[in-house]
C-alpha cells in the first residue's frame, strides 16, 4: 500500500493558540482511518490543512501525492470531503442537487447523469427518493445524499467529519454499512473524524487520537489494546443472577484477578491469568446462576481514555 496522506511535522498557529502541534500522521490506501479527539483537539484545523482550506504554520503535508497548499485543486479533485453539516439547495431535488455539483467538477453532461444515477443508487436514494426535495428529507437522507455528492467525481478518498452525528440509531447502521461497502468494493480510502467510539471501532482498521493539537497515538486496534492490557492478558465480562452479596470481594481474592470494575449488569475483570476456572468455581459455591462469562478485548473507549488521561 501507498499513503494517501501523509503529514511530517505539520503545525497550525493562531496568534496564541496552538491548533496543531508537529502532527506526524499516515493514511494508507484502501483503509478505513478513525480521526479521534475531544472537542478543540484539532481534528478540524487538520481537515482544513489537508484539503487546501488553510495554510500550515510550519511542516509538510502530502494527500494523494500533492501539497494542498500548493495544489489545492489536485487535492480537491481527488477528495471528497462530506462536512458534519452538508449544505445542499433545499428547493432543489437530490438529482438536480447532484447534476449541478457535477456541473461545478466540470463532468460532462452525459457523463454526469449517469454519475447521479449510480451514485444516488449506491447510498440507497434511488427512484423516487432522487426526485424529491432536499427540504423534504430526513438528517439521515442527507449524510447520505452528502456521501453521493462526495462519490460523484469519483475520488481516490473521502473525509467524513461526524457522518452520523444526530442520525437515530437505525439510520446511523445505515451509514456505517454504506461506508464499509464504499471501502470493500471500491478500495476507498476513508478518514472518519467521529465522537463515537463505538461506531469507529465497528469499521476502522487503524486510528489516530489527537489530543490538545497533539497526536498521541496511532495504529491498529488489536496493537492498541495489547499495549493497555500490558501484564493483564485476559479480559472478562461476568454476570449473574441470586444474591450476589459479598461476590465482588471474593473475585477480588482470586489469583490472578487485578482490577475489578462494576458493570450496568455485573462485573468486568482484568486479570493476568485465565481464571475462568476460579470464577465458575466461586459462583457456583455460592449458589449463584452463571448468565455470561466471556472474554473481552479492550474497547476502543478504554483505549482512548488510557491515552486521553495521558495526554
Amino acid at each position: 500500500m501507498s499513503a494517501v496522506v501523509e503529514t511530517k511535522d505539520l503545525t497550525k498557529r493562531y496568534r496564541e493558540t496552538l491548533a496543531v502541534n508537529a502532527l506526524n500522521l499516515t493514511i494508507e490506501e484502501g483503509e478505513v482511518f478513525g480521526f479521534l479527539g475531544p472537542n478543540g483537539a484539532g481534528k478540524t484545523t487538520t481537515i482544513l490543512m489537508l484539503l487546501g482550506l488553510t495554510e500550515p504554520t510550519s511542516g509538510n503535508v502530502l494527500v494523494c501525492g500533492f501539497d494542498p497548499a500548493r495544489q489545492s485543486l489536485e487535492v480537491k479533485s481527488r477528495v471528497g470531503y462530506l462536512p458534519e453539516n452538508p449544505g445542499f439547495y433545499d428547493d432543489l431535488s437530490a438529482r438536480e442537487n447532484l447534476l449541478y455539483m457535477a456541473r461545478l467538477n466540470r463532468i460532462p453532461e452525459d457523463e454526469a447523469r449517469r454519475r447521479t444515477a449510480e451514485v444516488l443508487d449506491q447510498v440507497g436514494l434511488a427512484a423516487d427518493d432522487g426526485r424529491r426535495l432536499v427540504k423534504e428529507y430526513s438528517r439521515g437522507m442527507k449524510q447520505r445524499l452528502g456521501i453521493a455528492e462526495v462519490l460523484v467525481k469519483k475520488p481516490q478518498a473521502i473525509i467524513l467529519d461526524e457522518p452520523t452525528l444526530g442520525i437515530d440509531p437505525d439510520g446511523a447502521i445505515r451509514i456505517l454499512e454504506l461506508i464499509k461497502d464504499l471501502n470493500r468494493q471500491h478500495n476507498l480510502t476513508v478518514m472518519l473524524s467521529s465522537h463515537q467510539l463505538q461506531q469507529v471501532q465497528q469499521i476502522c482498521n487503524r486510528v489516530g487520537i489527537i489530543v490538545k493539537g497533539k497526536l498521541i497515538v496511532q495504529g491498529e486496534m488489536d496493537e492498541l489494546g495489547r499495549s493497555i492490557l500490558k501484564g493483564r492478558q485476559w479480559n472478562f465480562l461476568l454476570e449473574v443472577s441470586g444474591n450476589v452479596d459479598g461476590l465482588e470481594r471474593d473475585l477480588k481474592n482470586i489469583t490472578g484477578v487485578d482490577e475489578i470494575e462494576k458493570r450496568a449488569h455485573g462485573w468486568f475483570l482484568r486479570c493476568t491469568q485465565d481464571v475462568r476456572g476460579e470464577v465458575v468455581t466461586l459462583v457456583t459455591r455460592k449458589g449463584l446462576q452463571l448468565l455470561q462469562l466471556r472474554s473481552e478485548d479492550p474497547t476502543l473507549e478504554e483505549i482512548y481514555l488510557k491515552y486521553f488521561r495521558e495526554a
